[in-house]
């Protein structure tokens, strides 16, 4: 899943499994979801759901209910929702430990459905994002070591916080992993779908 639009599916499919919903209030939790780096915009939304109507993966369920007053000239809010066909693509989504759902890009969604996502595909995940930034520090470190010398102290500065905020998500992401490790241990394999409390990302702030 590396394309932005198999990212955007498997976003609108999740949400929409959680409840049937109207574009704009879907574009909402889009937004708060895919964060305020990645607006979305009615543009891309639109299509989207267009192309999972086709593909019968959702359908419309009706205009919602006191949306468009019969004189006023405007047009109800159609309600979207989840199709059978829709649950079980989406929970083939969930399942694709591969190292797309660790990238940058594609991770937070991932991470969003965890609930209905098996723990042996959750630590999969958790642990490829690990490895993944592990590499990234060490990149960063390297190119410290080299640069120092070459560098004014606020371009030190910003690597510096670059290099933190990595050890930070380095750390949240083994805490997670030993959470699930234990949970894994004292929780059959039928419980592996029930959700659990989960740790929050460490929250990103500009140097200053």
């Amino acid at each position: 899943m590396s394309r932005r639009s198999d990212v955007l599916d498997l976003a609108v499919l999740g949400l929409l499994h959680d409840a049937p919903m109207h574009g704009y209030e879907l574009r909402k939790r889009l937004n708060v979801l895919l964060g305020a780096f990645r607006a979305l915009s009615y543009g891309t939304l639109y299509p989207c759901l267009k192309s999972l109507l086709d593909r019968g993966w959702i359908r419309e369920a009706g205009a919602e209910a006191g949306t468009a007053p019969a004189l006023s000239g405007k047009r109800a809010k159609i309600v979207y929702e989840l199709t059978a066909e829709g649950k079980e693509h989406f929970q083939s989504l969930v399942s694709q430990p591969g190292p797309d759902a660790w990238e940058d890009g594609t991770f937070d969604v991932h991470f969003a459905f965890f609930a209905r996502t098996d723990t042996a595909i959750r630590l999969q995940i958790l642990e490829g994002r690990r490895s993944r930034l592990q590499e990234r520090l060490d990149g960063v470190r390297q190119t410290m070591t080299r640069t120092r010398e070459r560098l004014d102290d606020y371009t030190l500065e910003l690597q510096r916080y670059g290099l933190e905020s990595v050890e930070r998500e380095v750390r949240w992401l083994t805490e997670l992993i030993d959470s699930e490790r234990a949970s894994r241990m004292t929780h059959p394999p039928d419980d592996d779908h029930t959700p659990h409390r989960m740790t929050q990302p460490p929250e990103q702030h500009p140097p200053g």
